[in-house]
């Protein structure tokens, strides 16, 4: 082996960085609770949302806009209307274990973040509204979504390796929601709330989720049959197991 064969094989085999990086991965636990008289610092907003701000984007985008909330106030009336939100999900019967909201009133980190749709024109699109450009549209958005997604997953990590628990709240999208705080967070009309981030030191500790084995997502060269859910396992997953694996410490799902 040559010097510069052992250099190379050296450069991309850094384990000592891959354990760092796993760190901080696995370390990010979902907490809804946090010290509500904890403030965070500005510059950890600044760290948070500069590693945000270097994920990658089709097209280099960069569709994604974030809005950091201190105001008190705000949280309240976010944090109440999702948990009017919640009482609507039981009246309407839908079965989804709904979390309790009411963390959001006074997490300490409270992070929006804003989607321009207006971006799917940037990614193959024909924009001459025949099928298959309505087919490369839809294609379109699901890049500018796992863009916006790889920003927030950058965030989260941030958050984490800062120490802080995190709790991603996805529940936003509903239009009602939409025409309800875009005014009062001056977010104009052809932009989207996506999400919302909020973190700090966890009122209790937080604890590990179920994850799949790395063997039951791993496919070599093509899909293994045996991965595959029918629509009957998968109704009966979720009638039976999901309330489980989303509360849950890893270690109480039977």
């Amino acid at each position: 082996m040559t010097e510069s064969t052992q250099s190379q094989n050296d450069r991309f085999n850094q384990k000592d960085r891959y354990d760092a990086l796993m760190e901080v991965i696995q370390s990010r636990m979902t907490n809804r609770a946090f010290d509500p008289d904890y403030v965070i610092p500005k510059e950890h907003y600044e760290m948070i949302l500069e590693a945000a701000r270097h994920a990658p984007s089709g097209a280099n985008a960069q569709p994604w806009h974030y809005i950091i909330v201190t105001d008190p106030e705000m949280k309240e009336h976010l944090g109440q209307r999702f948990m009017d939100e919640q009482q609507e999900r039981a009246k309407l019967r839908m079965k989804f274990p709904t979390p309790n909201y009411a963390g959001m009133k006074t997490a300490p980190g409270f992070i929006i973040v804003v989607a321009d749709f207006r971006y799917v024109n940037a990614f193959p699109v024909l924009n001459d509204g025949s099928e298959k450009d309505r087919l490369y549209k839809q294609n379109a958005e699901r890049i500018l979504l796992q863009s916006v997604a790889a920003s927030v997953m950058s965030a989260h990590l941030a958050a984490a390796a800062l120490g802080y628990a995190v709790w991603w709240v996805t529940a936003i999208g509903q239009d009602a929601i939409q025409r309800e705080f875009k005014p009062r967070l001056g977010v104009p009309e052809e932009l989207s709330i996506l999400d919302i981030m909020c973190f700090g030191p966890p009122l209790k500790p937080s604890y590990k989720r179920w994850k799949r084995e790395l063997n039951e997502i791993v496919n070599w060269d093509k899909f293994n049959p045996d991965h595959r859910m029918t629509d009957e396992e998968l109704n009966e997953w979720i009638k039976v197991r999901r309330h489980k694996v989303m509360y849950k410490d890893e270690a109480n799902v039977d």
